[in-house]
């Protein structure tokens, strides 16, 4: 499984790094989206993608049939953040959009003339 995952994420990351060098402001915003989804299954999969019964200890359970519950918080947190980073730079792109009527990013740097 663990191998399946190695090769879904290093699609992920390809494809972010794709979308990163094009010259359009949302594809680079789903770059950024692409690549958390990554790092989000990255840390899952270090985190251990076996364990048998929930985090909760119970009597008879040995101490490696449970699942680690750090990398599940840990994605949690990282989902939330990301939803608010990418929102937030969706709004600032749309605003970019509607004041200079492109999202391309060689028109969106200044220039000598127009800073």
């Amino acid at each position: 499984m663990e191998i399946i995952m190695a090769f879904v994420i290093g699609f992920l990351f390809m494809a972010a790094t794709y979308l990163f060098l094009t010259k359009s402001l949302l594809r680079v915003i789903i770059g950024t989206g692409l690549i958390s989804h990554g790092a989000h299954l990255l840390i899952l999969t270090m985190g251990g993608l076996g364990g048998k019964i929930p985090p909760v200890l119970t009597n008879g359970a040995a101490n490696g049939d449970y699942a680690d519950p750090l990398p599940q918080a840990l994605i949690l947190t990282a989902i939330v953040i990301s939803f608010g980073v990418t929102a937030f730079i969706l709004v600032l792109a749309y605003r970019a959009y509607q004041e200079l009527g492109t999202d391309n990013m060689d028109m969106l740097k200044g220039d000598d003339n127009n800073e």
